[in-house]
């Protein structure tokens, strides 16, 4: 598989847990922080950002 290929399973956890989705895909660096942060703001902003960071 590529280095750049986003899996199903990866997108479906950033929809129903977006700061484990971002987790497993960058580990405890900024991005895994700002979804945690963006999570607790509001449930929509940590999936918009989750999805965002996996797919970028």
């Amino acid at each position: 598989m590529k280095e750049g290929s986003v899996t199903a399973i990866e997108i479906i956890l950033a929809i129903f847990l977006p700061p484990l989705g971002v987790f497993l895909k960058f580990g405890c660096e900024l991005e895994f922080w700002l979804c945690l942060l963006l999570t607790f703001f509001g449930y929509l902003p940590g999936i918009l950002y989750a999805v965002y960071a996996i797919t970028k």
